[in-house]
C-alpha cells in the first residue's frame, strides 16, 4: 500500500499497529467479506436487497477511505467517511444476520477493525499541527 512521507511524519496515536501489520489484516478481512457476500447470495431469503444496497455502500466507503487519508491527506475527510463506514458494516451486518446468521457473525472482526480505524484516524486528527 503506497504511503506518502506526509503519513510518516504524522505523530502516531497511542496503540497505532506498525505498518506490516496492515496488508495481512486488511487481506484476511477481505476475504471474510467475499464469503459474507456469498453466503449471503446463496441463503435462500426475501428482501435481500438492503443487504445487497449495504454491502456495496460499505464496500465503496471502504475504497474511498484510503484516498481521502493518503492521496488527499484530509484527515477530516477521511474521519466523514469512516464513520459513515461504521454505520453501513453495522447494518451490513444485522441484514446479513437476518438471512444468514454466519455470515453476520464474520463480519463482526471487520467491524471491530474499522473501528479500530476509526480511533486512529480520531488520533490522527487530534495530533495533528
Amino acid at each position: 500500500m503506497f504511503k506518502s512521507v506526509w503519513y510518516y511524519n504524522l505523530q502516531k496515536p497511542l496503540f497505532a499497529p506498525p505498518n506490516w501489520i496492515f496488508p495481512p489484516v486488511w487481506s484476511i478481512l477481505y476475504f471474510t467479506m467475499f464469503t459474507a457476500l456469498l453466503l449471503y447470495i446463496f441463503k435462500p431469503a426475501q428482501n435481500k436487497i438492503s443487504g445487497y444496497i449495504y454491502f456495496a455502500t460499505q464496500l465503496t466507503l471502504n475504497l474511498l477511505w484510503t484516498p481521502s487519508f493518503f492521496y488527499l491527506k484530509n484527515i477530516v475527510l477521511a474521519l466523514i467517511v469512516i464513520i459513515f463506514l461504521d454505520i453501513f458494516v453495522i447494518l451490513t451486518i444485522k441484514s446479513f444476520y437476518k438471512v444468514s446468521k454466519i455470515s453476520g457473525v464474520i463480519l463482526i472482526p471487520y467491524l471491530i477493525w474499522i473501528l479500530f480505524a476509526t480511533y486512529l484516524n480520531i488520533g490522527y486528527l487530534l495530533l495533528k499541527d
